[in-house]
């Protein structure tokens, strides 16, 4: 069978007017849904059209507010995730839920429904990854694993309960594209198994790749379905967003300045067993630019973050600088009060505390100086909650930040509108250097535009930024100047148009240039 056919031999699963209502709020509003025996089914739609909702009703998440879930040809109550699995509903969700310290087989059993003795487990498991071309080690402790190969124990774990509905959210968003490549021939040979998937994604190359159909939401409705195979990339966007997706402009960036951030052969230990340690990085950010960082998971890019942050300073401030300024020693509250913005990786518990409002968030994430805006009382301990909110609006209707409520807890937010206020709200403060990790991982093509975009509008109007990113479609979009982190260490940097995706490939792989690693990385 050729990947491209999926034989439908009848509904495996049906939902029928299923709604899900928080408050007044519809997440998902009177939703129809079949997916067909041997098929590999997409669901697409913007952060925030309810697809998360959707799939944790049908995982026993959540709860359905009213509508009737038909699980072969009977209707089922579905009230926690051991009652999906018992059926044969699998879910591999986007973070991965896996302890550090413990073994490949010691995750799998804490998942198990039952009490299996850890070699069968191991036995089990081992078997299973090699028939599915997900090669495993039982063995191994999860902190000495690739993010790659952490996808795998996920993926392995929901396939050792034999499921005949596996869920996939954003499988491939830390992937390398051979890893992609990998998993897409486990998803084909699922399928030629008599197995369903239901495939959610952002990467619409991906969808008319492996999906032989697609259902798109959009505001908690379903608004389409199509075969994604006769579709282009730009009418599966304008399914899920109701217009054209705009495309990055780059017009006057071409004019760099002053170099506003150094970082000078800096290394620095791991640390933690599962850290990984910065080997005499060097590069430069100059006025105007956009250098943008490759590089697959875990190679040191969470690392390199956290010391141009400050949130782990360094023994010498000269290996670290601000506009002129040497800051390697100094904190975070420094750097922000030299001009600096930073979005980091995660966006709950380390960019957002998910429990407070997004106002509250937004006072919290401003310094000293940036604070008083927001402050009155002789003491400035008075909080001017009128100015926090107009404030909050402001990003919000910049950002386009879809919410339920005119002040929602962070948490309440789709991962994707979090990310657009997160960025917001440091856009806001329209820093001098801005510094970003991931920044729009997990977010659908209309937010990634307007992300990508403020980036962008930000160098031309004389700032310099820094984007840390796994996503090459998005380096190759924004990014003036590329270099590439690989087991701690950076190349060069070269300007975006000399560079091509198999080069990157190379140096993602440690194929660094015979440059000293302690020169600039790239003289302008």
């Amino acid at each position: 069978m050729s990947s491209s056919d999926a034989p439908a031999t009848g509904a495996l699963l049906s939902v029928r007017k299923l709604t899900k209502l928080f408050g007044s709020f519809a997440a998902c509003n009177e939703i129809d849904l079949e997916i067909q025996l041997g098929e590999i089914h997409a669901l697409l739609g913007e952060n925030g059209a309810g697809k998360s909702t959707l799939v944790k009703m049908l995982f026993g998440v959540l709860e359905p507010s009213h509508g009737q879930i038909i699980w072969q040809g009977q209707p089922v109550l579905i009230d926690a995730p051991g009652t999906a699995r018992k059926l044969g509903i699998g879910m591999v969700f986007q973070h991965f839920s896996l302890f550090e310290a413990l073994t490949v087989a010691e995750n799998i059993a804490l998942s198990l429904d039952s009490n299996i003795p850890l070699a069968k487990i191991s036995e089990e498991a081992a078997k299973l990854s090699r028939a599915y071309g997900l090669p495993l080690d039982p063995n191994a402790h999860v902190a000495d694993l690739s993010v790659g190969e952490r996808q795998r124990i996920e993926i392995v774990r929901a396939l050792l309960q034999n499921p005949k509905l596996i869920i996939l959210d954003e499988p491939t968003s830390v992937l390398t594209p051979q890893e992609a490549d990998r998993l897409f021939e486990t998803l084909f040979q699922l399928r030629d198994e008599g197995r369903s998937v239901l495939y959610i994604s952002h990467r619409l190359e991906e969808v008319q790749r492996i999906c032989s159909r697609a259902t798109v939401l959009r505001h908690g409705k379903v608004t389409g379905a199509c075969d994604p195979r006769q579709e282009t990339t730009g009418s599966l966007a304008r399914m899920m967003v109701g217009s054209d997706v705009a495309s990055v402009h780059h017009e006057g960036l071409d004019k760099k300045g002053d170099i506003l951030l150094e970082v000078a052969g800096l290394s620095a230990p791991a640390r933690t067993p599962f850290a990984m340690s910065l080997k005499d990085v060097s590069l430069r950010v100059r006025a105007g630019e956009v250098l943008a960082i490759a590089g697959v998971a875990g190679n040191g890019q969470g690392e390199l973050f956290d010391v141009i942050s400050g949130e782990y300073t360094v023994a010498s401030d000269n290996l670290v600088q601000l506009r002129g300024k040497a800051v390697g020693a100094k904190g975070i509250n420094a750097r922000r009060l030299l001009g600096a913005g930073f979005v980091p990786e995660e966006r709950h518990g380390h960019a957002a505390v998910s429990a407070l409002k997004l106002s509250d968030n937004l006072v919290l994430a401003r310094n000293q100086s940036d604070r008083k805006a927001f402050l009155s009382g002789r003491f400035l301990n008075i909080i001017r909650h009128g100015a926090v909110k107009q404030a909050t609006k402001r990003i919000c209707e910049a950002m386009d930040v879809r919410k339920s409520g005119e002040d929602p807890a962070a948490g309440a937010l789709s991962g994707g509108n979090l990310q657009k206020f997160i960025v917001g709200r440091e856009l806001d403060r329209q820093p001098s250097v801005l510094v970003v990790n991931q920044p729009t991982w997990g977010v659908d093509a209309g937010a990634a535009s307007r992300i990508r975009q403020a980036l962008v509008d930000l160098a031309r109007d004389g700032s310099a930024v820094l984007v840390i990113s796994q996503d090459l479609d998005e380096i190759f979009e924004v990014a003036t100047d590329i270099a590439v982190i690989s087991e701690g260490r950076l190349s060069p940097s070269y300007p975006a148009g000399e560079l091509t995706r198999e080069k990157i490939g190379l140096l993602m792989g440690g194929l660094h240039e015979s440059k000293t690693h302690s020169e600039p990385a790239h003289a302008h």
